[in-house]
């Protein structure tokens, strides 16, 4: 669980969409039988007390693709709620600005702060609010989340013509929110059979935040079904609450 080594952007370069990355994410769907079997063991992982976890899902997915881990979080005690905010379309300002302001709202309501879950892009806005809000946020996961880039370290890179997309302004920006210093502790899973994401981009560069890492070897559609992340999450989680 320590950091691993870190890299510069020179020695980054994004996953290639072929045939061996395409077969380690198929495969990776493997994971659903797996879950269904690891039940039992899971049904043993810690509890939470109650308190709010927001879940919030990869680029182009909705609520939908998080239900799997709500549903096993909401049976470990914890009150569980998607994002609420549609499919995840790469407007990330937007919404950051929008799960900020819920943020707040959902602790100033329960007075307490709450923990966010994001998967990919889901895991960066995750950060980014608690970058905003560190008082209204007690814990971020993240899961396969690039956090050097933004999408230019993914297999979207090569959408961004079509997409326009301003990879440099992009990755400049990303940049630039880490003058803003991270103080929200912080577990970023990651995998190096991640076919969507470069693995390298999920190491986060910022030294003096409170991050772990934790290496998987889940595929990037496999992190929301895979029993290892979430006995992952649960753990980390019940240990925030407590």
């Amino acid at each position: 669980m320590n950091r691993p080594p870190r890299t510069t952007t020179a020695e980054l370069t994004p996953p290639r969409p072929d045939l061996a990355a395409a077969w380690r994410e198929a495969a990776g769907l493997l994971a659903l039988p797996r879950l269904g079997l690891s039940l039992g063991d899971l049904a043993r992982e810690p509890a939470g007390n109650g308190s709010l976890v927001l879940v919030l899902p990869g680029f182009g997915a909705g609520d939908a693709s998080t239900w799997p881990l709500r549903a096993f979080l909401a049976s470990r005690g914890h009150r569980v709620q998607g994002w609420g905010l549609g499919a995840n379309r790469l407007d990330v300002p937007s919404a950051i600005a929008a799960m900020a302001d819920a943020v707040v709202r959902h602790a100033d309501r329960q007075g307490a702060p709450v923990a966010l879950v994001g998967w990919s892009l889901g895991g960066y806005i995750a950060r980014e609010v608690a970058r905003e809000q560190p008082g209204a946020v007690r814990r971020v996961v993240t899961l396969g989340s690039p956090v050097i880039g933004g999408p230019r370290y993914t297999s979207l890179a090569g959408l961004a013509p079509w997409q326009g997309w301003d990879l440099d302004f992009i990755e400049a920006e990303v940049e630039r929110r880490k003058h803003v210093p991270l103080r929200v502790p912080v577990t970023a899973i990651y995998s190096r059979r991640d076919g969507v994401v470069a693995w390298q981009a999920c190491i986060d560069p910022e030294g003096d935040a409170p991050i772990e890492h934790v290496e998987v070897t889940a595929s990037h559609l496999g992190l929301g079904i895979d029993p290892d992340v979430y006995r992952i999450v649960a753990r980390r989680l019940a240990a925030a609450a407590a």
